[in-house]
C-alpha cells in the first residue's frame, strides 16, 4: 500500500482449553521459538513471547495489516495446536480455548510490556490468570460479558 504507514504494538494472549496446565515447562521455550516463527511468517514482528502452563503472551508489531488480527490468532493457534500434537509434548491432546484478548500499547510501553511478557513466571506467583485477564479487561476499558469469558476452574 503506497504512502501507508503504520505502528502498532499489539499483545495477544490466549489459553489452553479447559485451561489445562499442559504447557510443559521442558518444552514451553520451544514452543515459544515456534510460535515466534509462526507469527513473524504470517508479517509480523515478535517483540516478546512468554507464558506459563496455562496460556501464552504474544508481543507484537503489527505490520501486514492487511491481515486481521482475529486471523493472526486462528493460524497462530492451528499451527501451534498441530505442532505439539504432532510432536507428541502432551500426554492429553493439545488445543488452544475459543476467544483471546488483545491489547494495544504505545511505543514508550514496549520495554515494560516485553518485560512484563517475558517475566510471566514469577508474574503468576503472586497473581492468578483469571485475575490478570479481567486486570487487563478493566485496564483497558473492555466492556465484556462474563459467560464469553475464559472458562476458569476454581
Amino acid at each position: 500500500m503506497a504512502n501507508t504507514y503504520s505502528q502498532i504494538y499489539i499483545q495477544m494472549i490466549f489459553a489452553v482449553k479447559r485451561r489445562e496446565a499442559l504447557i510443559d515447562k521442558a518444552w514451553r521455550p520451544d514452543l515459544f521459538r515456534y510460535t515466534t516463527g509462526t507469527v513473524q511468517g504470517l508479517g509480523q514482528k515478535i517483540l516478546a513471547v512468554g507464558g506459563v502452563e496455562d496460556h501464552i503472551h504474544i508481543f507484537f508489531s503489527y505490520h501486514n495489516l492487511t491481515m486481521p488480527i482475529p486471523d493472526i490468532v486462528r493460524e497462530t493457534k492451528k499451527a501451534t495446536n498441530k505442532w505439539v500434537n504432532d510432536n507428541h509434548l502432551s500426554p492429553f491432546y493439545f488445543e488452544w480455548q475459543d476467544g483471546y484478548g488483545a491489547f494495544s500499547y504505545s511505543r514508550s510501553q514496549m520495554d515494560k510490556v516485553c518485560k512484563y511478557v517475558l517475566n510471566q513466571e514469577e508474574h503468576h506467583k503472586k497473581i492468578t490468570f483469571r485475575e490478570e485477564y479481567l486486570d487487563f479487561l478493566e485496564k483497558f476499558e473492555v466492556p465484556y460479558d462474563e459467560r464469553y469469558i475464559f472458562k476458569f476452574f476454581d
